[in-house]
């Protein structure tokens, strides 16, 4: 039984290499990432660029200032 517990750690170990392996293969060729990159669910990981976070965060921080000058005015 300990054979079969360490081949499958091997497996997964080599599974998770395959898909980083694929992920850069395919960063270098342009394509996105999360196109090639998939969980265990089946579906693509989600990327969020930098300038997507940026403006979420900026969005975030004014409609919790917009809040707090409401909640001051009560």
């Amino acid at each position: 039984m300990e054979i079969l517990t360490a081949l499958r750690t091997e497996e997964a170990r080599l599974q998770h290499q395959l898909t980083a392996i694929r992920g850069a293969i395919a960063a270098l060729n342009g394509a996105s990432a999360s196109t090639v990159v998939a969980r265990k669910g089946g579906r693509p990981k989600r990327v969020v660029t930098a300038a997507l976070r940026a403006h979420l965060s900026k969005k975030a921080k004014e409609r919790w200032a917009r809040v707090r000058a409401e909640k001051k005015s009560k």
